[in-house]
């Protein structure tokens, strides 16, 4: 740099042109009303569903699992398309109060989880072999 010559300001490019940043935040705020006692007394929660086991498949495709929930003895249940649910059993070393915190699969080669080979494992760094599958059917 010469002698006399100023170096820009921070803010300011070597051409002259200056900027500025800018940051908006916004709140938006959802209220939603109760019901009267009346509307909720109507609404009724349904009756609970009861599964029983059926034999299941050996293997899954993993881009047709849509869901999962957790169930007391050792299981998760996977919801597939189609509304239909698959149980996996997992060994019996495996507690599942430790899935709460959520769960993972690990990708295959072949895109399948299967009963066996795959594992469960948890966000906690925990990992549960899958024993077996069982189709999941409602009883009447």
């Amino acid at each position: 740099m010469a002698a006399g010559a100023r170096a820009p300001a921070p803010d300011t490019l070597a051409d002259g042109t200056q900027w500025a940043q800018l940051t908006i935040h916004e709140r938006l705020i959802i209220r939603i009303p109760r019901m009267p006692a009346a509307s909720r007394m109507a609404m009724r929660a349904p009756a609970p569903v009861e599964w029983r086991e059926r034999r299941g498949p050996r293997c899954l495709t993993m881009t047709s699992l849509t869901g999962a929930a957790i169930g007391r003895d050792g299981e998760v249940d996977l919801i597939v398309e189609g509304a239909q649910r698959v149980r996996a059993r997992l060994d019996s070393q495996c507690p599942t109060l430790d899935f709460y915190s959520g769960m993972y699969l690990k990708p295959t080669a072949d895109g399948k989880i299967c009963a066996r080979r795959d594992a469960i494992r948890t966000r906690s760094g925990g990992r549960c072999a899958i024993a077996q599958f069982r189709k999941l059917v409602a009883a009447r």
